[in-house]
């Protein structure tokens, strides 16, 4: 049996360190994010059904994410539509991870588990969080958005405290060390609730 933890956390929370470190100590980890990059891709599998609706989103054989951000500025509720291409195709991808990984523990890296359904497909969920402050000055160190894009973001996410509230295990990303500590921690739980089961 093959142990299926949802990972998630808010933007900035620290959710990709905290993927690497399970990697590190041994288990599968698929990634949502790379999940859509493979399905818009030269090839990938949303590419002929969304040249179909919006066709100018299409370039050199891959969906361009930019020309999708200008469609969805101009055309708010084309979201849904994209929505119905996309999330069937990479809950496919995770299937097909599921089916071929080797490991007792995956770990499913989904930014927005909890708002999408998919935590009911998980045998457990770990949540990332960190101090609000710390959360702020990470993203807009990134230098990759605006304080404005930031909040935005954030007001269509599930609050941190709610997150942590539905999740069965959280994860304090103050620092590597403790990070690396707590996944220890969890792996090891999991290991001997799969010993007894």
């Amino acid at each position: 049996m093959t142990f299926r933890l949802g990972l998630t956390g808010s933007i900035g929370m620290g959710k990709s360190t905290t993927a690497r470190i399970f990697r590190d100590e041994g288990c599968a980890v698929w990634d949502a994010d790379e999940a859509v990059q493979r399905v818009y891709a030269k090839d990938g599998l949303s590419v002929e059904p969304m040249f179909k609706l919006f066709p100018q989103a299409v370039v050199e054989g891959a969906v361009s994410r930019d020309r999708l951000k200008d469609i969805l500025k101009q055309t708010p509720e084309a979201l849904q539509q994209i929505e119905r291409i996309v999330h069937p195709l990479v809950k496919a991808d995770r299937e097909n991870f599921l089916q071929q990984t080797k490991s007792e523990i995956c770990v499913f890296d989904i930014p927005l588990l909890f708002e999408t359904g998919s935590n009911e497909s998980m045998d457990a969920v770990v949540c990332v969080t960190n101090d609000p402050d710390v959360q702020r000055k990470r993203v807009l160190e990134r230098g990759t958005m605006s304080e404005a894009q930031f909040e935005s973001i954030l007001a269509n996410q599930i609050p941190d405290k709610e997150k942590r509230r539905r999740s069965d295990f959280v994860i304090v990303t103050d620092t590597i060390e403790h990070a690396r500590e707590q996944v220890r921690n969890i792996i090891r739980q999991i290991r001997e609730k799969l010993g007894h089961a």
